[in-house]
């Protein structure tokens, strides 16, 4: 999965996330005007991309901090800014707080499970393993559960440091998304929401944060965006889908779990973790993330141009960042939805 010309395009994309980051949210005085978003960290890579060749093409400026998407929901319902990022669906209270907001799938993507572990660059890990290390009953990583999975890998006698964001998180929302459906023990103790409280682990602030414990922590895991897995060059692990394969978050396999829900609900709400058996390459904790925007505003015309272009001319910056391409379905309700804001 970390070819070498991919990290080196997605750090390149990161570092520019980053440093939009880093100068704020201030508004561009410049002829076609600006628009502001806050929120989702795994989107930020696309949206470096994204935001200099929709300015090229229209001289709308787009500015947008990685917050993550606990943060950006708060944030545009707030109206603080002209749109939110989220990896999580808005629930029935955030949606009713927001007044009219609209959410839009706008790309679709994976949060991996990365792993450094001093001599290991294997691992094979299923969904309810995976919360059992994070529910503090798996604490070694030579035990026997997970030598059984991995048949003539040397697994050290070493403790497992389970990472999470501490921050409010659409890849927290994912990946307890798909352990309350494997683990009745995780859904009734824990749950599944941007912001959970870990009963085991150590913390970090959003996918960079999490990403340098992973890196200087030998025997940590943890759910990170699958671009920000390669651009840091982590060992990532494969996950067991219901068919019983083991696949990685490569896009052929973000596609397949994709291609399972063949209708999208009015709400645009769709939960693609842990699809059915008959996805038989489906990588299993693979997620759609969101822009969310009020229905009604005075950017709702710049608001259009934008998101028509992220899921239009803008989805060519996709593949190399490990996005996958947007099926047609959901192509056809974006449309729609999009359509909807300024009516």
């Amino acid at each position: 999965m970390a070819h070498s010309t991919r990290m080196r395009t997605l750090a390149v994309g990161i570092a520019a996330a980053l440093t939009t980051v880093a100068l704020g949210l201030v508004p561009s005085a410049i002829a076609g005007g600006t628009i502001t978003g806050a929120g989702s960290t795994l989107i930020a890579p696309l949206e470096a991309k994204w935001a200099p060749a929709f300015q090229a093409s229209t001289g709308i400026a787009v500015t947008y901090g990685a917050v993550g998407s606990g943060t950006g929901i708060a944030q545009i319902t707030a109206r603080t800014v002209n749109f939110g990022a989220s990896d999580a669906p808005l629930t029935a209270a955030q949606a009713s707080a927001c007044n009219s907001c609209i959410q839009i799938p706008w790309a679709l993507t994976a949060t991996g499970i990365a792993f450094h572990v001093n001599g290991v660059s294997k691992l094979r890990l299923t969904p309810p393993v995976l919360a059992e290390i994070w529910l503090g009953q798996i604490t070694n990583w030579d035990s026997s559960v997970i030598a059984k999975l991995n048949p003539g890998v040397k697994l050290p006698n070493l403790a497992i440091t389970p990472v999470y964001r501490t921050d409010g998180s659409g890849d927290t929302y994912a990946f307890t998304d798909l352990l309350s459906r494997v683990s009745s023990t995780w859904k009734s103790k824990v749950g599944n929401a941007t912001t959970v409280s870990f009963p085991v682990g150590v913390g970090g602030k959003g996918n960079s944060g999490v990403s340098g414990v992973v890196g200087s922590t030998n025997g940590a895991i943890a759910y990170i965006a699958a671009s920000y897995i390669l651009a840091h060059g982590f060992q990532v692990a494969a996950l067991q889908n219901q068919a019983g394969n083991y696949e990685y978050p490569n896009i052929p396999n973000i596609s397949a779990a994709a291609s399972a829900f063949k209708t999208v609900p009015a709400n645009n709400e769709m939960h693609i973790v842990n699809p059915p058996k008959s996805a038989k390459l489906a990588y299993p904790l693979s997620t759609y993330t969101y822009v969310i925007v009020p229905k009604s505003s005075p950017t709702a015309a710049a608001l259009q141009k934008f998101i028509s272009y992220a899921i239009g001319g803008g989805q060519s910056f996709a593949g190399p960042l490990d996005f996958a391409p947007l099926p047609k379905v959901v192509l056809s309700a974006d449309d729609k939805s999009i359509r909807e804001i300024g009516s």
